[in-house]
Order: C-alpha cells, then structure tokens, then sequence
C-alpha cells in the first residue's frame, strides 16, 4: 500500500475496487445483500458500516480485512474486549496515536508485536 493509499478513505477504496474489478453498484450491494443506497453511502462516506459489513464487502472485492476494518475506523470485537479487559493495550494505542507514528514507524511496531506473537504462541503450555 502506498502513500495515496494510505489517504483513500474506506469509501474510496471500496468504490475505486468496485469500479476497478467492472461491477456496478446495484451488483456489488446484490452480491453483499444490502440496499443499493446503503452501499452509495458508504462509498462517499456519508455512513460506516458494521464490522460485518466490513468484513463481507474486503472478502467480495478481495480486500485486506485488517486493512479495511482500520480504514472504516473499526479495531474489531476481539479488539474492543481485549483493550478493556487488558487496559495497558488502550494507553499503547493513545500512546501510538498521540506520537503520531508515521506508516514505517507502524510498519515496525506491528513487526515486533508479531514476533512475540510468535514466541507466545512457541511456548510450552502448562
């Protein structure tokens, strides 16, 4: 993802994809089974969908979820339970946001909570 995809808006992606794989938007809110004008305003921005709408719209246009649920403003249910059950996670995202990390920045930390990510799930259970 590049810079000026970074700047799209949820409802610019989902429109320049609709547009790009040749679907109108009468097939692409069939194929999502949500009324026509819903989806028109999602793609100007004038409503945001539910996570599962989210979900359903980068799973038809073949669009990174965890991409497209940032986009639309949405960390996830699993998320949301785990920053209130774990209130450390919510001060790192203030944190993060309030340092205003560039996209590398991010890129960096999301690689590091990965790896122990990945040394969590190495570990012998007991």
């Amino acid at each position: 993802m590049g810079a000026a995809d970074s700047e799209q808006t949820f409802g610019d992606r989902v429109r320049d994809e609709r547009i790009k794989k040749g679907l109108s938007l009468r097939e692409l809110a069939r194929r999502l089974d949500i009324a026509a004008s819903y989806l028109n305003d999602i793609e100007y921005n004038r409503r945001v969908p539910s996570e599962p709408v989210v979900r359903r719209i980068s799973e038809e246009l073949e669009l990174d979820v965890d991409v497209m649920l940032a986009a639309a403003g949405r960390v996830g249910e699993g998320a949301e339970e785990y920053m209130k059950s774990n209130p450390t996670a919510g001060v790192l995202f203030r944190r993060v946001s309030e340092a205003g990390l560039n996209e590398h920045d991010l890129k960096e930390l999301l690689s590091k909570a990965e790896q122990l990510a990945e040394k969590r799930r190495q570990e012998p259970t007991e």
